[in-house]
C-alpha cells in the first residue's frame, strides 16, 4: 500500500478527482483524521472535511505509480 497527501478544496476538484480515480481498478481510500471513505465515492468524499489535507491510500501496488502520475495536480 502507498499513501500520498492530496487536497480537494473545491467541488470541481472533487469531481475531477473521482473521474480520474474511477478509471483505475483496485481499492482506494481517502482519510481525514479518523474518518476513512472509499475514494471512488463522491458522496463519501463530501462527508469529509475538505478544508484539511487528505490521505489517499492506494491498495494496488501495480498501478500506484500510474495513479500518482495522473493525480499530480492534487498532491500537496
Amino acid at each position: 500500500m502507498q499513501s500520498i497527501n492530496i487536497s480537494l478544496n473545491s467541488i470541481d476538484k472533487v469531481k475531477s478527482f473521482v473521474n480520474l480515480i474511477a478509471a483505475f481498478d483496485g481499492d482506494f481510500d481517502l482519510a481525514s483524521d479518523r474518518y476513512v471513505v472509499d475514494a471512488k465515492s463522491i458522496m463519501g468524499i463530501f462527508s469529509l472535511d475538505l478544508g484539511n489535507v487528505l490521505r489517499l491510500d492506494i491498495h494496488d501496488e501495480k498501478s500506484a505509480n500510474d495513479v500518482i502520475k495522473k493525480l499530480d495536480s492534487f498532491i500537496v
